[in-house]
């Protein structure tokens, strides 16, 4: 786990919203729902 995914982490659970977490993150959405996903794993 990387410090960025950590940080995506922490944005959604804060925001609980992909899209203002992706926004948050400078991050486009299907970005960091890819990332999550991937964590997931």
């Amino acid at each position: 786990m990387t410090l960025n995914e950590l940080r995506y982490i922490v944005a959604v659970a804060q925001e609980r919203n992909f899209r203002r977490a992706a926004e948050k993150s400078f991050i486009s959405q299907p970005a960091l729902s890819l990332a999550i996903q991937k964590l997931e794993e």
